[in-house]
């Protein structure tokens, strides 16, 4: 299989200012790269045939246009080894209390301690390996909630991506788990990365968005890891989702979106009780429904 890798250099003073921008759009298909020593950056794209790269990059400079006028982009072919190897200089493992996520070309080589759990995990190109802020705060969420009521709700993974956080529910011991993504290509990564775990069959993955995904019922766990634009738009579903007693945990907001997000939802949310905690860039926002 042959990818199209398209990458233009830009200032490496603008590189955050971009990056930000891109999250905020929600352009997921492109990523800014960054050489810290030498004090150089690029947007680098990666798609399944040229006509798509083009249309994305014309689309994309529009996008930018307030940010920066982007050079001319340079494009090439990718071999099929050099695409799937792409991503694993920025998949490292790491670990939040006996949970551990770990690349699975680390398999042969990592030791996993006495009592604790891993989840192995290739994501390929574009559905997340957890590294990321936005997840590893739903995932000390999780854990967290797991060790204060135990693990005999249900949990709901609203915008699953790659499956990591439906996943670790299974392996923290929840039994009911539900998973969910209006990309039909990442719940394909989903169930891909259960069977890779002996999981398959733990978490039902299926096709949806926030109005026909969360109409399966409500969760004591429900977990949104979306850009906070999302989120906003879909407060009141992403509310009645809640069981009593239970917990939302919304994530994909930036630092500087916390107070917009944490007020929507709080006005909506009379009586429960709201929390919220920054890492890096980026914050959770977290309501507890009264029981």
């Amino acid at each position: 299989m042959e990818l199209f890798e398209i990458k233009t250099e830009v200032p490496a003073l603008l590189a955050d200012a971009i990056d930000t921008t891109l999250l905020e759009l929600g352009c997921d298909r492109w990523s800014v790269l960054e050489d810290a020593i030498a004090k150089r950056a690029w947007i680098v794209g990666i798609f399944p045939s040229v006509a798509e790269a083009d249309a994305s990059w014309l689309e994309l400079d529009a996008l930018l246009k307030s940010v920066i006028s982007l050079p001319q982009p340079e494009a090439r072919t990718l071999g099929d080894r050099e695409w799937k190897d792409s991503y694993k200089a920025h998949f490292h493992a790491w670990q939040f209390g006996r949970l551990h996520w770990v690349p699975i070309w680390q398999r042969p080589t990592f030791v996993l301690p006495a009592n604790e759990a891993v989840l192995w995990l290739d994501p390929g190109l574009a559905f997340g390996t957890g590294n990321h802020e936005t997840t590893r705060l739903c995932v000390e969420r999780l854990v967290g909630r797991a060790g204060e009521t135990g693990v005999g709700g249900r949990v709901v993974d609203a915008g699953c991506g790659s499956g990591i956080l439906a996943l670790s529910a299974a392996l923290l011991g929840f039994t009911d788990i539900a998973g969910f993504d209006n990309d039909a290509e990442a719940v394909r990564v989903s169930e891909e990365n259960a069977a890779l775990n002996g999981l398959s069959g733990r978490v039902r993955f299926f096709t949806g968005d926030l109005l026909s995904g969360l109409a399966g019922g409500q969760g004591e766990i429900v977990l949104a890891n979306i850009q906070a634009d999302v989120l906003q738009l879909f407060a009141r579903e992403l509310l009645a989702a809640v069981a009593p007693g239970g917990v939302l945990v919304l994530s994909g907001i930036l630092a500087i979106e916390r107070d917009t997000v944490r007020a929507t939802f709080a006005a909506l949310a009379a009586g429960w009780s709201v929390d919220s905690k920054i890492m890096g860039e980026w914050s959770d926002v977290v309501l507890v429904r009264p029981a």
